[in-house]
């Protein structure tokens, strides 16, 4: 059961992180939404494309790092925490409620590698009156995130086994550990392997 950190309409507000307010997000979001025949349409479109056509940086080993929505949309790659920025900010100028959630994962495949916190979002669809989450990471051989209304299908299954996290706050803003990692950075590669906060 996904829970609310925040007031209703603060899921729907514009911020330093979730800067609507840029022209080319505005744009590409009313290209999204005209694109569309409904809502849910339109909330499947915008996860598709954040999913697919905004590269994941580790994916593509590109070093850029990006932070806001708008960096992200301009530069076309981000890591999770960046490309859930974008999502967000995509659904809430359509007036869609949108929150960030989190994940504690095995920075590799056991724990022995570390562990990191990875990011998703949620969204609220009025017509069916629930939150749902989408995992807009993007897709490889060994993830397979979809959109779905009746079951989620994440980019990763949490193990209990190895202390991984499935944490049920949605949150309006992003926490500042994963803001701040990207901030304070300037080598995607190097941050993904070595600087992402283990916990929130």
């Amino acid at each position: 059961m996904l829970t609310l950190v925040n007031d209703r309409e603060d899921y729907l507000k514009l911020s330093h992180y979730i800067d609507g307010n840029d022209e080319v997000v505005r744009q590409k979001a009313r290209d999204l939404y005209n694109a569309s025949e409904d809502d849910i349409d339109f909330i499947r479109n915008a996860f598709h494309f954040v999913r697919d056509e905004i590269k994941h940086s580790w994916d593509v080993k590109d070093k850029r790092v990006t932070v806001t929505a708008s960096q992200t949309l301009k530069e076309g790659v981000g890591i999770c925490y960046a490309k859930s920025n974008l999502l967000a900010a995509l659904l809430r100028l359509e007036g869609i409620p949108a929150g960030i959630c989190y994940q504690r994962l095995t920075l590799g495949d056991t724990p022995d590698s570390g562990y990191c916190i990875h990011a998703l979002n949620a969204v609220y669809l009025k017509t069916l009156d629930k939150w749902i989450r989408l995992d807009a990471r993007g897709n490889k051989e060994t993830v397979h995130a979809e959109f779905s209304l009746d079951q989620e299908m994440l980019a990763f299954q949490i193990r209990s086994e190895y202390d991984e996290i499935d944490y049920s706050e949605v949150y309006a803003e992003p926490v500042k550990e994963t803001m701040q990692v990207l901030e304070n950075s300037d080598d995607a590669i190097f941050m993904y392997l070595n600087n992402l906060p283990e916990r929130i």
